[in-house]
């Protein structure tokens, strides 16, 4: 018989979903800003760089609140949205077009963040863990002001580009 499972696994399995793909986010974010055609661009995934590492900082502040090691967990969904934004950076090299691509890419990305540091920041409010829900909701909302200037250089500039 399966032994029960309750929100604190789930809590604790999605932590460590999260921390293996901010971990493989921090090792794509320089081959991205590498790939991108305009400075503003290069120095947007620049920054997001730095701002992951500080988001890898909190995850493992949670993992001690919880008495568990770091430890992340694969995580098909973003390997599969890096896969995705591997193949823009080879298929649109050199063109117009690839800024708007890497743009879209990275929104994916955020996209997949938002909606796993929501599901924790809850989770942790109904688990009364308080301090790790500030840290969650930090990050929650660094990664939301990352979608807005990602969606500000697309509609500013990038998308225009391309066309």
């Amino acid at each position: 018989m399966a032994t029960e499972k309750t929100l604190e696994d789930l809590f604790l399995d999605t932590l460590k979903d999260i921390y293996y793909a901010e971990k493989q986010i921090l090792k794509t974010l320089p081959k991205m800003a590498k790939a991108a055609e305009s400075d503003e661009v290069r120095a947007g995934f620049e920054q997001h760089a730095q701002e992951t590492e500080g988001q890898i900082e909190r995850l493992e502040q949670v993992f001690e609140m919880i008495g568990k090691a770091p430890r992340g967990k694969t995580c098909e969904a973003i390997l599969g949205i890096i896969d995705e934004g591997k193949e823009i950076m080879q298929e649109f090299k050199g063109t117009q077009a690839l800024d708007a691509g890497l743009v879209s890419s990275a929104q994916a990305v955020e996209h997949y963040e938002i909606a796993r540091y929501g599901t924790l920041k809850t989770w942790a409010q109904q688990l009364g863990l308080n301090d790790a829900v500030k840290l969650l909701d930090q990050t929650l909302q660094e990664e939301i002001a990352t979608d807005k200037k990602l969606t500000q250089v697309a509609e500013a500039s990038a998308n225009q580009k391309a066309a």
